[in-house]
C-alpha cells in the first residue's frame, strides 16, 4: 500500500492493483479523471509486486522487473521522457526488466535495479536527483544512475529530498535541507 498527497494505492495478495482518492490527471490510472472514495481495480493484471505514489503521479513494478508510471508529467515525472501529455493509465518506463524499489517524490523519483545500483528522474530544482547537480537545466525526463555504487538497498522520496539505506546500513539524504530535513 502507499499513500501520497491526495491518493492511495494498494496491491491485494492475488496481484491486483487499487486505487482511490483524487484522480486530476489520472492520478489512479484507471483511464478516468473521477475521484473515487472507495477503491477501485485498475486493469486486470495479476503481477503488480511494489507501488508508491509520488505528488502528482503514480509507480509501480510488476513481478516481472518492469516499471510503470501514470499521472501528471510535468518535470519529466513519469520516466518515459514526456513533459507534457498526462497519462491516464499505467504504461511501462523503458523497456528493462531489472527494477526492484522505486519511490515518489513531488515530482522526482528514485528507484533500485536488481544490481544494487540508484536510478532517479524527474524534478531537480534543490538537488533531490541526487547527482550532485540543481535546477531546471538538470532535471531528467528518463531514469539516469546515480554514480556508481551497487550497494543501494532502501530508498524513499520527501517532498525536495531523497534519503537512502545502503547495504552497510548506512543512511544517505541528499536535497533540500529546510529545517534540517537531511538529518
Amino acid at each position: 500500500v502507499a499513500h501520497g498527497y491526495q491518493h492511495s494505492l494498494a496491491i491485494k495478495t492475488d496481484g491486483t492493483l487499487w486505487a482511490w482518492g483524487q484522480n486530476t490527471n489520472g492520478l489512479l490510472g484507471d483511464g478516468t479523471i473521477f475521484h473515487r472514495s472507495s477503491p477501485v481495480k485498475i486493469g486486470n493484471m495479476t503481477n503488480w509486486q511494489h507501488v508508491s505514489c509520488g505528488y502528482q503521479h503514480s509507480l509501480a513494478i510488476k513481478t516481472d522487473g518492469t516499471l510503470w508510471s501514470w499521472g501528471d508529467p510535468s518535470y519529466g515525472s513519469l520516466g518515459n521522457n514526456n513533459s507534457v501529455a498526462v497519462v491516464y493509465s499505467p504504461v511501462q518506463v523503458g523497456s528493462l526488466s531489472n527494477w526492484v524499489a522505486v519511490s515518489g517524490g513531488f515530482y522526482h523519483n528514485l528507484a533500485i535495479k536488481t544490481d544494487g545500483t540508484l536510478w532517479s528522474w524527474g524534478l531537480n530544482d534543490y538537488g533531490e536527483l541526487g547527482d550532485g547537480t540543481s535546477g531546471a537545466a538538470n532535471r531528467k525526463s528518463s531514469p539516469v544512475q546515480v554514480g556508481s555504487l551497487t550497494n543501494w538497498a532502501q530508498i524513499a522520496c520527501g517532498f525536495d529530498g531523497g534519503y537512502a539505506v545502503k547495504t552497510d546500513g548506512t543512511l544517505w539524504a541528499w536535497g533540500q535541507n529546510t529545517n534540517g530535513l537531511l538529518g
